[in-house]
């Protein structure tokens, strides 16, 4: 198991690494060390602890126009 830093909440050391969720499937999360408190509930970046945020936002931009750009390309 890797090892991640404390959660920046409430310090809690029992963080397990999330393997889905509704905006990055089973990709997204991975891509960014997404892991979750087993004390608090709170999500975020396990190699730095900071908010994943802006990652979640720019991986769904990329993979949002990366589907439109597939379905354009494969209606033409």
């Amino acid at each position: 198991m890797a090892d991640y830093v404390p959660c920046p909440n409430c310090g809690g050391e029992q963080i397990k690494k999330v393997g889905f969720t509704w905006w990055g499937g089973v990709l997204g999360p991975s891509l960014l060390t997404h892991v979750k408190c087993g004390d608090c509930g709170t999500t975020y970046n396990g190699k730095t602890g900071k908010s994943n945020t802006t990652g979640i936002i720019i991986y769904s931009v990329v993979v949002a126009l990366i589907a439109f750009a597939l379905i354009f390309f494969l209606s033409r």
